[in-house]
């Protein structure tokens, strides 16, 4: 006999919520499988599913952040009546429904004509009726909207026939330019039907998109990005058509009864992150809402924000602290040992990661950043050489320990955002004295929330959107597989350098700041962000407690790393890996150390991946997991 769900519970007594269940949908696992689960999870306690994603995203796409349409809920996953039905099922049962949100950007992917607001600004350009959408550099490539996405330069794309003139092509059979799986609209009276290489190249010159090799982005890109992703665009919520049209859906659907509340993924990417979260309490009437905001340190969540709280990292790296056991003398061997040709100052290697990924994968930013600056200094009444402006940009977010200094423009800036700035620029003038005068510019540029100028106005927001990118990929996806004295505290929001002070007193303060501030805030152990789940970090605390045996285990991997040539940083990562995951598949350890070696970009990269030394480390994976004594050293450290 089917289960019977318990007498339905009204819309506030699912609020606020008491324990969250995530579902991550995706076109295998869509609304249909999720309500089956239901009845489970009520048994388990749940008081909310909390659903990844549901707008209409990419085609296949595993996660749903690469939004393409905002008006329908996603096909895949069973379209609007599926999550109807989800949300019912979940309601008769008692529970309620949380949704994941995508305010700030969209996918641009292949095929481009599925996000139709953004079709119509690469066929229409600037004069198109969504080129207001989205956050772009017009006038850096000539008014063009820059697409760095083709293997070569375009002559050569062109000269190869792989950039050709497809005749029906389009969205509705009309003709369109064909480059791989990527279509390309033409303007009006831009067609041609010549197939020649010189026909195509007189098209493609009179288009409002510029295309260039993926290796010229750096020159070209001028789109506001989801950190380094070139495939996801910023949008700009803060116009409120544009607000009305992305929230539409979802609005609707929480004044039905049908969700409950939202998660707001990324809201550092906004122009004004309280702005935008006052206006959707505006549009909800109040709904619950918990922001993904990666707090720092002793930074706290600006109570100004109508928010029930965070998502929960916070609480993490609370609690995880509380957890730490006094290091001893055994185990800093084993980690001077480990360090071996790498600094040994966590504060080091964050200022040395933050400034290559400045130099390197946010040089698009770093540029238009610079240029917004020079703007206005000279609006401003300054002179300003653009060289060494941009230096004293990076210089200052390199400084920058937060994810964003919440300056508003129009309003006072708080004493809390103004200390933290003038903080960086401190930091940032004792590292370069000789960028004094640039850094005492924008000092004065970046704090003016009353300026008129518009290029002032930018460089205020323009500068809090850079800093969460340089913070994410400097430290999150850099730092923290480059440091690893204890892999369990290099985590979204955590802090490595807490193995030096355990201590059971920042979760107290934390408790008591989340009671007095954020009752109802989320707390969370993992996400699907996290590096690692719990089990795998807390199984790692654990053995690191007994130093003697982790040290035992520790000089025969080394000395196995050593005979293949793996470096002994990685070869220490191999080791933690292993005791946090055994028994582990050897395909799934390869792939999570080639991707661990690639972010920590010292001896490979995602771009230029070195072959030969991810076999290397492979290997030393190979060979612990299948030597019968090795393996026992990771297995005894676990047992112990």
């Amino acid at each position: 006999m089917a289960e019977q769900p318990p007498p339905r519970e009204d819309l506030a007594a699912r609020l606020p919520p008491t324990g969250t269940y995530r579902l991550q949908l995706h076109s295998d696992f869509g609304f249909a499988e999720a309500s089956a689960l239901v009845p489970y999870l009520h048994r388990l306690g749940v008081s909310h599913l909390y659903l990844s994603p549901v707008l209409q995203a990419v085609a296949g796409s595993q996660h749903g952040y690469d939004v393409v349409d905002h008006s329908r809920i996603n096909t895949e996953l069973g379209g609007e009546a599926g999550l109807v039905e989800l949300a019912d099922k979940a309601h008769a049962y008692g529970l309620g429904v949380l949704v994941d949100m995508v305010p700030n950007h969209m996918a641009l992917v292949a095929p481009l004509s599925t996000n139709r607001p953004l079709w119509e600004v690469l066929r229409h350009g600037r004069s198109a009726s969504t080129a207001h959408w989205f956050d772009v550099d017009w006038d850096h490539v000539g008014g063009r909207f820059p697409l760095p996405l083709l293997g070569e330069t375009p002559a050569e794309a062109i000269a190869a026939g792989t950039l050709a003139l497809d005749r029906t092509g389009g969205p509705a059979g009309e003709p369109v330019l064909r480059y791989h799986e990527h279509i390309f609209p033409l303007a009006d009276g831009t067609r041609n039907d010549g197939d020649t290489a010189t026909d195509v190249a007189a098209m493609l010159d009179k288009q409002h998109y510029l295309l260039a090799c993926w290796r010229e982005k750096d020159d070209v890109l001028a789109y506001r990005r989801f950190f380094d992703v070139d495939g996801l665009v910023g949008v700009r919520v803060e116009q409120q058509d544009v607000f009305d049209a992305t929230h539409e859906k979802l609005v609707d659907l929480h004044r039905r009864g049908v969700i409950d509340g939202f998660r707001i993924d990324h809201p550092d990417g906004l122009f004004d992150p309280q702005g935008y979260l006052e206006q959707l309490d505006a549009a909800t009437g109040g709904a619950w809402v918990v922001v993904e905001k990666i707090l720092e340190g002793d930074e706290l969540l600006p109570t100004s924000w109508p928010t029930a709280g965070t998502t929960g990292y916070d609480a993490l790296r609370a609690v995880q602290q509380s957890l730490v056991q006094p290091t001893s003398a055994a185990l800093e061997e084993v980690w001077d040992d480990a360090r071996r040709g790498v600094s040994t100052d966590l504060v080091s290697v964050e200022l040395r990661a933050k400034r290559e990924v400045l130099a390197g994968l946010l040089q698009p930013e770093l540029r238009r950043l610079t240029r917004v600056a020079v703007q206005a200094a000279t609006e401003a009444g300054e002179q300003v050489e653009p060289s060494a402006m941009s230096a004293a940009l990076t210089e200052l977010l390199v400084a920058m320990d937060v994810y964003r200094a919440y300056v508003r423009l129009d309003h006072p800036v708080d004493d809390e955002s103004a200390g933290r700035l003038r903080a960086a620029v401190e930091r940032a003038h004792l590292t370069r004295p000789d960028l004094t005068a640039q850094l005492v510019t924008l000092e004065r540029l970046l704090l003016d929330a009353f300026a008129t100028s518009a290029a002032g106005r930018d460089l205020i927001v323009r500068f809090q959107q850079t800093c969460g990118p340089v913070m994410a990929k400097g430290v999150e996806d850099t730092t923290f597989y480059r440091w690893f004295e204890l892999v369990a505290l290099s985590e979204v929001g955590g802090d490595p350098g807490t193995v030096e002070e355990p201590s059971v007193s920042t979760l107290h303060s934390w408790a008591a700041q989340q009671a007095a501030q954020h009752p109802t805030g989320m707390t969370t152990l993992s996400t699907h962000d996290t590096k690692r789940s719990e089990d795998v970090r807390a199984r790692l605390l654990a053995a690191a407690g007994d130093a003697d045996a982790w040290r035992a285990a520790w000089q025969p991997i080394r000395a196995a790393a050593d005979r293949l040539g793996v470096d002994r940083p990685t070869a220490y990562l191999v080791l933690q890996t292993l005791v946090g995951t055994w028994p582990i598949e050897l395909e799934r350890l390869a792939e999570y150390l080639v991707k661990a070696t690639r972010e920590a970009k010292r001896r490979t990269t995602w771009v230029d991946p070195a072959a030969d030394y991810e076999s290397r480390v492979v290997d030393l994976a190979r060979t612990v997991s299948e030597n019968p004594a090795l393996r026992n050293v990771v297995t005894g450290l676990i047992a112990a």
